[in-house]
């Protein structure tokens, strides 16, 4: 979920910090063109007002008159030095574009272009407009263009033609400015961000987990309630309250198997004895009596099988560090004499490898998987149990030589008192691999099944090789 949230958020905060960022830029590139038109107004109206007083009037070409006025001399000056030390050119025209005063010297106007719109919009006793916005990319220049009025007539027109270099620098360093800034703002919206979802999410990451460890048979797993949103930390606390009611009703489901499986055995017992009894002074070899002793030792089984289980639902995982290989040789050496006997060969293959299991309860899962295997596996066949292990894992296979099960049968097995069909008159209560899987979840191990070619089952038990501290 954070994955989806915070890129979510970081996208938001990216478009409000641009949605600031670009209108300041630009009013940062405005100004600093601004400043500079300004600066270019003042110098021309300077230069108008020194045009005012000069007095020679070329009327022909372009060349100056040599008999200049001290005044126009004075122009001139003032014209080449603002040239040599800004590098801007600059001129004063007479409207028949002949040059009053220049710098540089061979600066005209020019038939078309910026220059000469500024110098006709000046004609009409006008300053020129403000020039178009010049960014940092572009290399334009910058004309400015005052009229020069006497007696009320525009009699000549102060142009200015600029570069842009020094400005553009300026304005891209604002920009880079607004950029660090932007890109601070950008990471400590990003923290935020972080510490927000963090915040958030930190309540429904622990709820999570204890939902996890609560499925995997931990029920007494509860989170913490602290921190977070006040509608998480209520959730939170319904989600303990339902993991109590829940955790009470099968600690009542448990208690109530396992007395009435303890109840019953004593009753049953002297039912049994009773029946022994009863089958002496009938006939030997009756058949109805034999059935009732046969139906009896089962539903002893049963209710030994309940018990089991009941306890093993209740009793949690011893977990030690298990020589696996050596565990499940001492399980194939203790099923090989009765699978002997039935003309089965059970053959082991178990490399030493360690794993984290409780011993007791996964040689309990390991009986009842090969009691199985060996007791639906025909005379000449055999039953295979090998082990291997790999960086997370360790697998011990148990394949049998038997009939086998179907897909709709594999989804089935291991439900309690679930029994195939074909296999009804086996001797079993149904709940061996119902008691093996239980005690494997204790602890964190899992057991699984498919088919063996060309005929058979596979049973696949897993216990970790990480520590409950990992």
């Amino acid at each position: 979920m954070r994955t989806r949230l915070l890129p979510l958020l970081i996208v938001l905060m990216a478009a409000v910090l641009l949605a600031l960022g670009i209108p300041l830029a630009v009013s940062v590139a405005a100004a600093q063109q601004q400043t500079v038109v300004v600066d270019r107004i003042d110098d021309t109206a300077r230069f108008a007002a020194l045009a005012q007083f000069v007095t020679d009037r070329p009327t022909g070409s372009r060349v100056r008159d040599a008999d200049t006025d001290e005044r126009g001399e004075t122009l001139q000056r003032e014209l080449e030095s603002y040239y040599d030390v800004y590098g801007i050119r600059s001129g004063v025209f007479y409207r028949n574009d002949a040059p009053m005063a220049n710098a540089p010297a061979d600066w005209y106007l020019p038939e078309t272009g910026e220059v000469r719109d500024a110098f006709a919009e000046a004609l009409l006793s006008r300053r020129s407009h403000d020039p178009q916005q010049v960014w940092p990319w572009q290399r334009h220049r910058l004309v400015v263009a005052s009229p020069v009025i006497r007696d009320g007539d525009v009699v000549a027109v102060v142009v200015t033609d600029s570069p842009t270099g020094q400005m553009r620098s300026q304005t891209l360093h604002g920009w880079l400015i607004i950029g660090a800034g932007e890109s601070a703002a950008m990471l400590l919206a990003v923290g935020a961000a972080l510490r927000l979802t963090g915040w958030v999410l930190r309540p429904v990451r622990v709820l999570d987990a204890t939902t996890h460890h609560i499925a995997t048979g931990s029920l007494k797993s509860r989170v913490a309630v602290a921190g977070g949103p006040p509608e998480l930390r209520r959730l939170a606390r319904s989600f303990n309250e339902m993991a109590d009611n829940v955790e009470d009703v099968l600690e009542q489901q448990r208690a109530f198997v396992a007395d009435a499986s303890h109840q019953l055995r004593n009753p049953l017992s002297a039912l049994l004895l009773r029946i022994e009894l009863l089958a002496l002074e009938l006939p030997e070899g009756n058949e109805e009596i034999a059935s009732v002793q046969t139906e009896g030792k089962r539903l002893a089984e049963v209710l030994d099988d309940l018990l089991d289980l009941a306890l093993a639902e209740h009793t949690e995982a011893d977990l030690a560090l298990t020589d696996i290989g050596a565990l499940t040789a001492e399980r194939v050496a203790a099923w090989t004499p009765l699978a002997r006997a039935k003309g089965v060969r059970l053959v082991g293959d178990c490399p030493a490898t360690t794993a984290w299991a409780d011993p007791v309860t996964l040689s309990s899962a390991l009986d009842a998987v090969i009691d199985n295997a060996v007791k639906f596996t025909p005379g000449d066949e055999s039953v295979q149990v090998s082990v291997a292990s790999n960086g997370e894992t360790s697998t011990i296979v148990v394949t049998d030589g038997g009939p086998g099960l179907t897909d709709e049968e594999l989804v089935r097995i291991g439900d309690r008192f679930w029994r195939s069909g074909r296999d009804q008159n086996v001797k079993g209560s149904g709940l061996g691999l119902s008691i093996s899987r239980v005690l494997l979840a204790a602890g964190g191990g899992t057991i699984s099944y498919d088919h063996h070619e060309p005929h058979g089952l596979k049973v696949t038990v897993r216990v970790p090789r990480s520590g409950p501290t990992s």
